[in-house]
């Protein structure tokens, strides 16, 4: 009997230890955290494990969720019970149909290929929101007469008593322009530029807040004040203003749950009050912001408030069907930054530097007598005698304005404007202007930071940190061109373009879900994509705006490339309608000549132009219908490996045949029997090569023609924002890594690296933004914080450190850094579905040195570069090629490899350079 206790105790402290070693964590629904609002009926739900040893893989899981965080059995909607699979990401929830306004509580836990079963996780939540337009029970108010540009933002509020105990309080949210909701005198949420910016004719999304705990047991109040935003304020050219409508109005309703079970509803309607003679005078998103405090409604949003002059909100008739709960990630104040110096100019400017290109607006802190005006302009440099420099902004003011109450210290920041910047210039300042006085405050969409990239060249570092400032400044809610113009637009090249980068640097898997929507909703009938989206070029209606190759293709891309980073194949289905609807609509305008004329407006945009007096060196021109015809097969060939992924045999069969059919057209017109490719340009063989577009016999001889190219240029570029995106990619995949490392390491114009030479904190619009003599580019085009050519990134991460998916999602990974000669070192970590990759690698005392770690879940092929088997060792033992875990020679351009398949876990391995 003693034994048998024994025996029971042991097992129980064994089966303790193991589900100690095997571990859940990082849930999430939608690929959110614990999102509120969700309008999914079965939403998708995804984990991490955690697990210690090597080779772990998930072979089973279990699912319970419930409407209590007990899991009680009566409240459970759906228990999976133990499901024999891997699958750890997007796993549909396939219970009970989900109700309207429910918190959903959710766990998981594993079994894995050791015999170990984990814990159940911490409990996660998803809250369904409306579930459809009809649930909405307010009434559109907005005030009378208010249509005039640069109007004072309205103002709206609503007393309420609560005589019961609360038990949960949702408001549900969204407005005509911006908006910021207040209750009790408090901000409700932290979210900015709230609803976001969609094609809000057809698709405006609202939010969710929990405000349970702002409820007062008695009098309540709650209120709105609005902006202009994309929806009224100015938007690209031509004095361009009020696209999708000249009166601003909100759209709200509150429902108040009691802990006797019955429910109460605020909504917005004729019973509100209003008024636009507050204290924000004029708010634009391209012009800035006037804020009178001497008009400040201080009290307005708290209950006893005096409102007998306001006027009676009017109702609006507008269709709710366009109304769409939020799917990307909300825009936040993400960080602060103190101005690293205040000087004057020559000229006598009083200015801040904050030391970054940075994206948002200052913070001013400021006492001084009542009436006194502080102006605060934005700029992102300064000229080559110190001054001030505006003129790259356009028609964009950019200008804070702000009128002083008087009295105590007073605090201002803007609400419904941003600015792109590292300088400002304040006038009107009383008193002396310090540090104190300024903070930076830096919005972005809050997208969770996945990845970094270090390396042993500082410039290098510089460049990813650019890079990553570039991105963060230029998704606000969109991928925008650039923050700080009158422009702040969705270009699609960009976004195509640097898609794959952003992907590394942070989780943009909501952010494109949502964007992506846009596309296919401002798509036109025959298939057209506008070159931005939004799209705010067309008048809402007239359908003028003209599509381009490398530009439009986004649609095709962009998709594609989520697919492959996040294995989500729900949106690639989802999008799959606007692809085909794209390269439909090229197909259509190349007929049967399959040559796309006239396909391309932008061409390579921004290519490189030699300085006017070298009348020797050839530009970087590519000729337009080249561009048009290479982007046509590459989207065809995108679309028919779509169409593999979701099962559309016909269509990969039939866009298979027609990329093969343009490909021998694109090799009869455009590529000699010498291998010469167009018009001889760089981007000519970048993309012949990137797409598959030249005969097997002749792609070691395009290669070396582009080589020979960048040599006569001294290895320098002379791409744009298409051909620079592949570049480095072809001439590793060529053989021609050091090439490439050439190219990324050069520091003189045009390269990556000349920006950073040169002071640049984000990423230019051009190559030569500012000159070497310190003047500047064209005043017309100038932006400092451009992110396109920060696409360089995704050579960094997958080449250079070596991180690569084989599957879809990163399920199974290659790992195979290249090492070059001219760094000591270079390390990638990105924070793929299923956990941190890392990989590096070092040059040390005659030795490579390659660190990998592979996360729980997945497994990944090591090829380690090079082909000397019997000196490798793999912590710290020697391994041979016939090792059961080793695969054999990998053969590539740059010669022989050595390949290892590996599961999850960390490994060192070493071999003499």
């Amino acid at each position: 009997m003693n034994e048998l206790r024994l025996f029971i105790i042991l097992t129980l402290i064994s089966a303790n230890v193991f589900s100690q070693d095997l571990s859940v964590y990082d849930l999430s629904c939608e690929h959110k955290k614990n999102p509120l609002g969700v309008d999914v009926l079965n939403p998708r739900l995804s984990w991490k494990i955690n697990a210690s040893g090597n080779d772990v893989m998930q072979i089973a899981y279990s699912v319970r969720v419930a409407t209590d965080p007990g899991f009680s059995a009566s409240r459970t909607t759906w228990n999976s019970g133990k499901v024999m699979s891997d699958e750890s990401v997007l796993v549909a929830y396939k219970g009970t149909e989900p109700k309207a306004y429910q918190r959903y509580y959710w766990q998981v836990k594993v079994w894995d290929n050791k015999g170990r079963e984990s814990k159940w996780s911490e409990p996660a939540y998803w809250e369904t929101g409306l579930l459809g337009p009809s649930a909405w029970k307010a009434k559109w108010i907005e005030l009378q007469g208010d249509t005039n540009r640069y109007s004072p933002s309205p103002h709206f509020r609503k007393e309420f008593s609560v005589s019961k105990r609360v038990v949960s309080a949702r408001a549900h949210v969204t407005s005509h322009g911006f908006y910021e909701l207040y209750l009790n005198g408090k901000k409700v949420g932290d979210q900015i530029f709230t609803p976001g910016w969609t094609s809000y004719l057809k698709r405006l999304q609202y939010q969710v807040y929990d405000i349970t705990s702002m409820i007062n047991n008695g009098d309540n109040a709650v209120g709105a004040v609005l902006g202009d935003g994309w929806y009224r304020g100015t938007l690209a050219w031509d004095n361009n203003w009020a696209i999708y409508g000249k009166r601003l109005g909100l759209l709200l309703q509150i429902r108040i749950v009691f802990a006797d079970g019955t429910e109460s509803w605020i909504l917005s309607d004729e019973s509100w009050k209003g008024s636009n003679d507050g204290a924000i005078r004029m708010n634009d998103i391209y012009n800035g912001e006037t804020y009178d405090a001497t008009k400040k409604l201080t009290g307005w949003d708290k209950p006893g408030y005096d409102e007998s002059k306001w006027l009676t909100a009017r109702t609006g008739n507008y269709t709710n069907n366009n109304i769409i709960a939020s799917e990307g990630e909300a825009v936040r104040k993400i960080k602060e930054i103190k101005p690293v110096k205040i000087f004057r100019t020559p000229k006598g400017s009083l200015v801040a530097d904050m030391g970054q290109n940075m994206v948002g607006w200052v913070r001013l802190k400021v006492k001084g007598p009542r009436g006194t005006v502080v102006t605060i302009r934005h700029a992102e440099v300064l000229d080559k005698y110190g001054e001030f420099y505006t003129e790259n902004l356009r028609s964009a003011k950019a200008t804070l304005t702000y009128t002083l109450n008087g009295g105590d210290e007073e605090v201002y920041e803007p609400r419904f404007s941003f600015f792109g910047f590292r300088f400002v210039e304040v006038n009107g300042f009383p008193g002396t202007l310090t540090t104190d006085n300024l903070t930076g405050i830096v919005i972005h969409s809050d997208m969770r930071i996945t990845g970094s990239f270090e390396c042993s060249n500082p410039l290098l570092n510089q460049l990813q940190h650019n890079i990553v400032w570039g991105q963060q400044g230029n998704f606000v809610d969109v991928p925008t061109d650039c923050p700080q113009r009158d422009e702040r637009l969705g270009w699609t090249g960009d976004a195509q373009a640097f898609c794959r980068t952003a992907a590394f640097n942070y989780d943009v898997s909501a952010f494109f879900t949502k964007w992506l929507k846009d596309i296919a909703a401002d798509q036109r009938p025959a298939g057209e994509i506008p070159v931005v989206i939004p799209d705010v070029l067309d008048k809402q209606g007239s359908q003028t705006a003209s599509a381009s190759a490398g530009w439009g293709d986004v649609a095709v891309i962009a998709p594609w490339t989520m697919y492959l980073v996040y294995g989500d194949k729900k949106l690639l289905e989802t999008q799959y309608p606007s692809m085909k609807a794209w390269v439909e609509y090229i197909r259509k305008k190349a007929g049967e000549s399959m040559i796309w004329e006239g396909g391309s407006i932008y061409g390579d945009w921004l290519f490189y132009h030699p300085p006017v007096n070298n009348h020797t060196e050839p530009d970087g021109f590519t000729e337009h219908d080249f561009i048009a015809t290479a982007f046509y097969a590459y989207s065809t060939d995108l679309l028919a490996k779509a169409a593999h992924e979701l099962g559309k045999a016909e269509d990969e069969l039939f866009y298979t045949r027609l990329f093969n059919q343009i490909k021998q057209v694109f090799i009869n017109e455009y590529i000699t029997p010498a291998g010469r490719v167009g018009t001889d340009s760089q981007t000519c063989y970048v993309l012949a090569l990137k797409f598959n577009l030249l005969p097997e016999n002749l792609r070691q001889k395009a290669a070396e023609f582009l080589v020979e190219d960048i040599k006569s240029r001294r290895n320098h570029l002379s791409t744009g924002f298409l051909g620079t995106v592949f570049l480095c990619h072809v001439l590793s995949a060529e053989g021609y890594s050091n090439v490439a490392y050439d190219l990324l390491l050069q520091e003189t114009y045009p390269s990556w690296l000349y920006p950073v030479r040169m002071g640049a904190t984000t990423i230019w619009e051009r190559w030569d933004g500012q000159k070497t003599d310190s003047t500047f580019q064209d005043a017309g085009m100038n932006s400092f914080n451009h992110y396109a050519y920060g696409a360089i990134g995704d050579w960094m991460y997958r080449v250079s450190a070596g991180i690569e998916e084989i599957r879809p999602g990163y399920k199974e990974i290659r790992i195979q850094p290249h090492p070059a000669k001219r760094l000591d070192y270079a390390k990638a970590t990105f924070e793929s579905p299923y956990g941190t990759i890392a990989s590096g690698w070092e040059r040390k005392e005659g030795k490579i040195i390659v660190k990998v770690r592979i996360p729980a879940n997945s497994n990944a092929t090591i090829v380690i570069p090079t082909a000397n088997q019997d000196k490798i060792t793999e912590n710290g033992l020697p391994v041979k090629v016939n090792d059961k875990k080793a695969i054999m020679t990998v053969k590539t351009r740059e010669g022989e490899s050595i390949g290892f398949v590996r599961g999850s876990g960390e490994y060192t391995f070493e071999f003499p350079e």
